[in-house]
């Protein structure tokens, strides 16, 4: 009788001590952090597919970049509106993409914005003259702007080029073809609120005259060689 007894508790300790296990590497997992994945956009699949939160304005053209494809922008009505704000949380990320501006567009150029239209936002800009573009980036959180911007940082127009912004929790860079042109500081807090839109600021002003393939938002700072290849 008392063998029985004894073999049972040791039976009930075995299976309250699995139970016990099991329920702290549950807790433990649903306790855990979890980073977010990030957004890529390949920009010719808005056009070719657009759904429910996607607009488009004007009518963007497809095109090819090497053995893919890109979307062509007019400069003058030619835009894609989402009903995304992939910045959402985000104090530390890395905006990418991979375009071509064009020569012959305004001098103003918006080609992403991200956010509300007057409150926390970002953009990157381009200014186009004859001989060239510059690359302007800009962040707007509260009532703090901040713009990283050269004029005498020119590149060829009518080529291809990958550029990036790198918000690291308040410090600001800007790299075009993975070479690091200008840095800054923002007192950073997530842009939670807005839209986003392409090929245009969201209040249809200062348009793109340019192709993009594609777009990238990686949750955290991305250096040079790991950015995506051009």
């Amino acid at each position: 009788m008392n063998t029985i007894n004894l073999s049972t508790l040791l039976l009930i300790y075995i299976i309250l001590t699995v139970n016990s296990l099991t329920f702290n590497n549950m807790t433990q997992k649903d306790n855990s952090v979890k980073k977010p994945s990030g957004t890529e956009w390949i920009i010719s699949d808005f056009v070719e597919n657009p759904g429910k939160g996607i607009t488009i304005q004007g009518n963007p053209e497809i095109i090819k970049y090497k053995n893919k494809k890109a979307v062509s922008f007019n400069g003058t009505d030619d835009a894609i509106f989402l009903d995304e704000m992939p910045l959402t949380g985000l104090g530390q990320f890395t905006v990418e993409m991979i375009f071509n501006p064009y020569s012959g567009g305004n001098f103003e150029q918006r080609f992403l914005h991200c956010g509300e239209i007057n409150g926390d936002r970002l953009l990157l800009e381009l200014r186009s003259k004859p001989e060239g573009w510059y690359f302007d980036a800009f962040i707007k959180i509260k009532d703090q702007g901040t713009t990283l911007i050269e004029p005498t940082l020119l590149h060829p127009s009518d080529q291809w080029y990958h550029v990036a912004y790198v918000i690291d929790n308040g410090k600001l860079e800007t790299y075009v073809n993975g070479k690091k042109e200008l840095e800054g500081t923002v007192a950073m807090s997530p842009v939670n609120s807005g839209q986003t839109s392409i090929g245009v600021r969201q209040n249809k002003v200062s348009w793109f005259r340019g192709a993009i393939y594609k777009i990238r938002i990686t949750p955290e700072v991305v250096r040079p060689g790991k950015f995506m290849s051009l």
